[in-house]
């Protein structure tokens, strides 16, 4: 026989011989069948003892292993059927979120992404693993999010029931400092008298209203009890103060003024000095005007920019007038007919260059030209102010505590006919 031959024999019988020998490889094994996809046994092992390692870590005793695997097994199902259900909607996350995810994760912990990163690996898992994780939980939370919000109606009726109760228990805890002013009127009173009463505390509400100062007016006017501390009763909660300020007062906002209010005894006003014990809630608001040019095919972005140079120049000169250019040149046709004026806006609703950039000027000032994804433009701020936005946001409020109820059962209801709907095969003993 061929030596040759016979030499790749004898190598390829001792390579059997090695093989036969060699300890036995465990094959994974299929743990469920969820429609067109599997789940394998090694995820089932491999979540499972992280879950035991958790609970071991704090202290606990861990559940008993049988349990642990079949609510493990649960789980995967419910996330797969799910995953499944966002493939099906296109849904997909993007590099940029994935990665803005993972920094908020390592901040959560005071660690940078590399520090996490060598936790994660410690902890003998991969970064891909890690990753890949980390986005189905990404999928998963974008799909029910889509689907279950569908599912949740809230009426207007329901947001105004739960705000009158929120508004109520904020009313029990807040206490208000109150400052009045009495012009005092008999009951008998002649016409005469009414009218002079009436025309006096009028001119005196006027005077509160144009920013006069309210204790010296108290002071040189009032003919309540507390005149001479200009005013002021200091603080107090609706139970503990007249019937009158109470009703008037309710619900009433820090510097509001109410009035005037005839009673038995006189006619008044109001003013809510202060408030404490109750969530105010405020917002920056700007109002600005800007020219906006978009560059084209037949105007580059340097020429667009150089355009707005030049209408800037010529505003600070004193040679053209802002509203003027905008209503010319302006390519935003809703502010350009106003003068490019945007009105009273709270920044964030500005696409971010713009919003940085508004923020960031003085009054009456002029921006450079800047880009945003609209184009190119110059701003001008002519207006900020603090605005009190309590009540939209409590009611935002009521709204989002309706919806976070109802979420998980409506979650829950869907993923149950997720698997209603699907062929789910448990390959192993219950």
């Amino acid at each position: 026989m061929n030596k040759v031959l016979l030499t790749a024999i004898s190598a390829g019988m001792a390579l059997f011989s090695s093989w036969l020998s060699a300890a036995p490889v465990e094959l994974d094994e299929v743990a469920a069948v969820v429609n067109q996809d599997v789940i394998m046994q090694s995820e089932v092992d491999k979540l499972t003892d992280n879950v035991r390692r958790q609970y071991l870590e704090a202290g606990k005793d861990a559940p008993e292993m049988a349990a642990l695997k079949k609510q493990v097994l649960e789980k995967l199902i419910g996330d797969n059927l799910q995953l499944q259900a966002a493939q099906r909607l296109g849904i997909k996350i993007s590099d940029s979120q994935l990665e803005q995810t993972i920094l908020s994760i390592a901040k959560d912990q005071n660690l940078s992404v590399s520090q996490l990163q060598n936790n994660i690996v410690k902890d003998g898992t991969s970064v891909a693993e890690f990753r890949h994780s980390v986005e189905e939980e990404l999928l998963i939370s974008d799909v029910s999010r889509v689907q279950v919000r569908r599912r949740i109606n809230i009426s207007e009726q329901e947001v105004e029931q739960l705000l009158k109760m929120v508004n109520e228990q904020q009313q029990e805890q807040s206490q208000y400092r109150i400052g009045h002013i009495m012009l005092k009127l008999d009951s008998e009173a002649s016409s005469e008298d009414l009218s002079q009463v009436t025309n006096k505390i009028k001119q005196i509400l006027a005077d509160v209203n144009a920013g006069s100062d309210f204790e010296a007016l108290a002071l040189a006017n009032s003919q309540g009890p507390k005149a001479l501390q200009g005013g002021d009763w200091g603080w107090m909660n609706l139970n503990d103060m007249p019937t009158l300020f109470a009703e008037a007062i309710n619900g009433g906002k820090k510097g509001q003024v109410f009035g005037p209010i005839k009673s038995g005894a006189g006619m008044h006003i109001l003013k809510v000095i202060d408030i404490k014990g109750k969530q105010v809630v405020t917002s920056t608001e700007v109002n600005s005007r800007h020219i906006l040019i978009k560059p084209s095919v037949i105007l580059s972005d340097a020429k667009a920019k150089q355009v707005l140079d030049k209408y800037r120049r010529q505003i600070l000169s004193g040679e053209k007038d802002f509203a003027e250019l905008a209503k010319q040149h302006s390519e935003d046709p809703g502010s350009a007919i106003k003068g490019g004026e945007l009105g009273w806006a709270d920044p964030s609703l500005y696409v971010p260059a713009f919003k940085d950039e508004v923020l960031r000027l003085d009054m009456r000032e002029i921006s450079q030209p800047f880009r945003s994804v609209h184009g190119w433009h110059i701003v001008q701020l002519i207006g900020k102010r603090t605005a009190d936005i309590t009540d939209q946001a409590n009611e935002q409020r009521a709204y989002q505590i309706i919806f976070n109820r109802r979420f998980n059962e409506e979650r829950e209801a869907w993923v149950n006919e997720l698997r209603e709907e699907a062929y789910i095969q448990i390959m192993q003993a219950e």
